[in-house]
């Protein structure tokens, strides 16, 4: 599979080569925004980014709009920045998964696994779930609502899927964090919140279908 390695700092980029090609990745590395975007752009076979966000030229912020505006290739966040605010930004993006740095390298090469295995999964997955005038098709990863398709960045598809699947439960954010992203998260549980808003957003008035549970999480109920 292959990796697109976005950093400033040529060490951050080796050392993350050196990690990945060991797990039988194929990396390309791009030293600025604006080369991460030609390159991507050049081919569009990318299996997944790993981003850094400032950077010069265009930063990843940028780089991330460019290419959601595009493609829902999985993205991974870097940042030396430990701020919540960069990491909801980051998630209403459209990031997959957002790291902190410094980091160690061999969580980096399992975050990207876990990612890659959660996004083949899906897509060869079987089935549809069907509530209230939403139809998810797992198979075609196309979602519709009255018979309209619905554009849902790759976590959005999941967590309505994760919602569908467990009708009328009431889901903490943790669970629901710790299912959707495959790992225990350690995050502001505001994330699930910003998801949440998103995709109850794109549902329009299906949207009123996720309920919240006050102090607790969320409950989807057609």
């Amino acid at each position: 599979m292959k990796i697109l390695v976005v950093d400033d700092e040529s060490r951050i980029r080796k050392l993350v080569r050196d990690f990945l090609v060991k797990k039988g990745f194929e990396v390309v590395e791009a030293e600025n925004g604006k080369d991460a975007v030609d390159l991507f752009f050049e081919t569009n076979d990318f299996d997944l980014i790993i981003l850094d966000i400032m950077m010069p030229v265009m930063d990843g912020w940028q780089v991330c709009r460019e290419i959601r505006a595009y493609s829902k290739v999985p993205i991974i966040m870097l940042s030396a920045k430990n701020d919540e605010r960069d990491e909801l930004m980051g998630f209403e993006l459209g990031v997959d998964e957002y790291i902190s740095k410094p980091f160690s390298p061999k969580v980096l090469v399992a975050r990207i696994e876990a990612l890659l295995r959660r996004v083949n999964g899906m897509e060869g997955e079987e089935g549809k779930l069907e509530a209230g005038g939403i139809v998810l098709d797992k198979t075609a990863h196309v979602v519709t609502i009255d018979g309209q398709t619905v554009d849902l960045s790759f976590k959005e598809f999941e967590l309505l899927s994760y919602f569908m699947e467990n009708q009328s439960v009431a889901l903490s954010r943790e669970k629901i964090l710790n299912h959707v992203w495959n790992y225990d998260y350690y995050g502001d549980a505001r994330t699930i919140d910003t998801h949440v808003k998103k995709l109850r957003s794109k549902m329009g008035a299906k949207g009123e279908l996720i309920k919240t549970v006050w102090g607790m999480g969320y409950k989807f109920e057609a």
